[in-house]
């Protein structure tokens, strides 16, 4: 008799590793223990220097504890060797990191014959041949790529703008806020208060990447709108997105402390802009945008009071989607978009739909 447990031999049952046990890692570890998660096994958990895998599986509640007494350096063959002795019918890789290197090795674990489930932009976002390369393996290794967690943080976005474009609809623009802390930054700022004491508390608040010029730059809104712009249709690189960055020149190369400490130099500048669009009876969000040729632009834009983006509150995203059947009045898409919890949630939403679809043959 076999000493692997029961799971093993289960027809059906899926095995996964879980790479990353950051906030949306520990998340998503807390969302495996629940009775929703029962056919989903976790053998193995990763951060980027430690692992701990079992093929007759893991505990998720112990996880962690398992992973911080673990001395095994980060190998993924050992990672990916425990979901094939798993003997489970669906074998997954979770990235719920933010890393470019391991982004990069999603398109080798498709072609392997893995599904992969990610949080991480990077591959998405990356390179346009990334992105094709993406698909290439994933149709030869006959595997699925669940990616609702890279966008909105699990909002319905991309599986709306996938089901328009299957029902033969087109999108003709798209517009939206689609960074939780730049939502936060600029919803309050109303001129009583300094943009560089705005970037304090966000920081303060966890609002923020600890050096906050990671979400000032907008290079993450930037990805977002590639994977959007790629699922409707558009062939667009990266090179072709124009991004404003929010990061004064002079900062963007010294230290976090320094760059805290000197951003109130620069918010005259901003304050001016913030200023004219109140004298046309406007406000300044930070959109991302890209029209039916393809044109994509993210940065600092005046809207009316009107706007749905206008009325946005706290760190909730917006995206505003125009199509050829959606033309007189934009289908809105609004919510939270960032935060542990949700994103887990559209992490095991990918994973149960990567089970059910290999439940129904």
């Amino acid at each position: 008799m076999s000493a692997l447990p029961r799971f093993i031999a289960a027809a059906g049952d899926s095995a996964l590793v879980l790479l990353g046990t950051g906030v949306v890692g520990s998340a998503l570890l807390r969302l495996l223990a629940t009775p929703a998660a029962a056919r989903l096994h976790l053998v193995g958990v990763a951060n980027s220097r430690i692992q701990h895998v079992n093929a007759r599986g893991l505990a998720p509640s112990q996880a962690s504890r398992l992973l911080h007494a673990a001395s095994t350096a980060r190998a993924d063959d050992a990672l990916l060797s425990a979901l094939v002795a798993s003997g489970a019918t669906q074998r997954i890789v979770v990235d719920a990191t933010a890393s470019d290197a391991v982004a990069a090795r999603h398109a080798g674990w498709l072609a392997r014959g893995h599904h992969v489930v990610s949080a991480n932009k990077a591959a998405l976002g990356g390179p346009y041949g990334a992105w094709r390369e993406l698909h290439r393996a994933g149709s030869s290794g006959n595997t699925a790529y669940g990616d609702a967690a890279t966008v909105g943080a699990g909002l319905p976005v991309l599986s709306t703008l996938r089901r328009l474009r299957d029902c033969g609809d087109r999108l003709v623009a798209l517009e939206g806020v689609f960074s939780g802390t730049l939502s936060w930054l600029f919803n309050h700022y109303d001129g009583s208060r300094p943009f560089s004491e705005l970037v304090r508390e966000a920081r303060r608040l966890g609002y923020s990447e600890p050096d906050p010029r990671v979400d000032l730059g907008g290079t993450d809104v930037a990805r977002k709108l590639l994977i959007l712009a790629r699922s409707a249709g558009h062939a667009i690189d990266t090179d072709e997105v124009v991004v404003e960055s929010l990061v004064p020149d002079a900062l963007r190369n010294v230290d976090v402390e320094t760059f805290l400490r000197r951003l109130h130099e620069f918010d005259d500048a901003l304050e001016a802009r913030r200023a004219n669009a109140a004298c046309d009876g406007r406000v300044l969000r930070y959109l991302a945008r890209v029209d039916d040729s393809g044109v994509a632009r993210v940065g600092l834009a005046e809207v009316e009071a009107t706007h749905p983006a206008a009325r946005l509150a706290g760190t909730d995203n917006l995206f505003a989607l125009t199509t050829a059947r959606y033309r007189a009045q934009p289908l809105v898409i609004s919510g939270p978009g960032a935060g542990p919890e949700v994103t887990a949630q559209a992490l095991l939403g990918d994973l149960l739909a990567i089970h059910a679809r290999a439940a129904r043959g």
